[in-house]
């Protein structure tokens, strides 16, 4: 058992983390990541209308009467979502956690934590994660550049990352970008974090929704096989390699507007890639961590297997380093 001050604060049994991915953050990963004893969000724009989302809730509960949580990511938009309204189905669903991203949280926080609502807020930098816990958040997810999705534009990598923001975070503190096994957790818990957010690596599982063609992708990508999109644009992310990222990339590079690429990064093509099965068919988002995926097991199988592997490896390789 590895159980840290996470664990008490959000009421789950391991460290371990799901983080909100769209398309894939489901009913049957986010259910199978709780039930295995880890803390798995509903990806809250994934599902079309506030609406759907109250019913992919229910959906989820009738899956599992353990803890779950909502991710809603806040980005700027020219016709931006309904955020209020997905906050207020968080909060009348009566879902324990939230895990906010993007956008400075702060006009949602009182009515978050008004419904007893706890925040676990995802952060690119310490000076974002410091402004974050003065704001009133619960829990910090600090994020590397190894990372999928958007690194932010500093480019610090969880080494450093993860000890630089421990030094200044008081709250519960997990980090993400670059883990996958029990190594990465024991690594992250000596850096200083109280346990790891994956995404990668639970989309390579037998209950995460998407087609086996993406995941048979995972295990046999290297971790050079990502590109860093939208550089230019200072609007960075990393995504997996294929032919789309590649065009995309040499247009940006080329002096190329956003208008250039809009049809080829357009999220039904995305999301066409994980119903299809085609991973050359539009962009989509993966880590460097899939490098370290070399199989795809259910979500209580990996869990498992890293609680299980972390604690040998405190138990007796890193005690047996020790001098006497």
């Amino acid at each position: 058992m590895v159980r840290t001050r996470f664990c008490d604060v959000f009421g789950v049994e391991h460290p371990i983390v799901q983080g909100g991915m769209q398309w894939v953050g489901r009913a049957e990963l986010v259910s199978a990541v709780a039930n295995a004893g880890g803390l798995g969000f509903i990806t809250a724009l994934t599902q079309p209308t506030p609406e759907d989302l109250a019913k992919e809730i229910a959906r989820c509960r009738d899956m599992t009467d353990k803890p779950f949580g909502v991710n809603l990511t806040i980005l700027p938009s020219i016709t931006p979502p309904p955020y209020a309204e997905y906050r207020d189905v968080i909060v009348e669903s009566e879902v324990p956690v939230v895990e906010t991203a993007g956008a400075n949280p702060a006009d949602h926080l009182p009515a978050f934590h008004e419904g007893g609502v706890k925040v676990l807020h995802k952060c690119t930098s310490v000076r974002h994660a410091v402004k974050a816990q003065a704001l009133g958040v619960d829990g910090i997810s600090i994020d590397g550049f190894e990372c999928a999705g958007h690194p932010g534009e500093d480019d610090i990598p969880g080494l450093v990352l993860i000890p630089a923001a421990a030094k200044e975070i008081t709250i519960p503190m997990i980090a993400s970008g670059g883990f996958a096994d029990a190594r990465g957790l024991v690594a992250a818990l000596a850096l200083g974090a109280d346990g790891v957010n994956m995404g990668t690596r639970f989309l390579a599982t037998v209950e995460a929704p998407v087609h086996d063609n993406v995941k048979r992708r995972l295990v046999e990508a290297s971790e050079r096989d990502t590109d860093l999109i939208f550089r230019p644009l200072r609007n960075t992310s990393r995504v997996a390699r294929n032919a789309v990222s590649e065009q995309v990339v040499s247009i940006l590079d080329a002096g190329g507007k956003f208008e250039d690429v809009r049809e080829l990064v357009a999220g039904a093509r995305g999301r066409q890639v994980y119903e299809v099965g085609d991973p050359d068919l539009g962009i989509w988002t993966a880590g460097m961590v899939q490098g370290l995926i070399h199989d795809i097991p259910t979500v209580a199988d990996l869990i498992e297997r890293i609680v299980t592997e972390a604690h040998a490896l405190i138990k007796s390789r890193l005690a047996g380093v020790l001098a006497s």
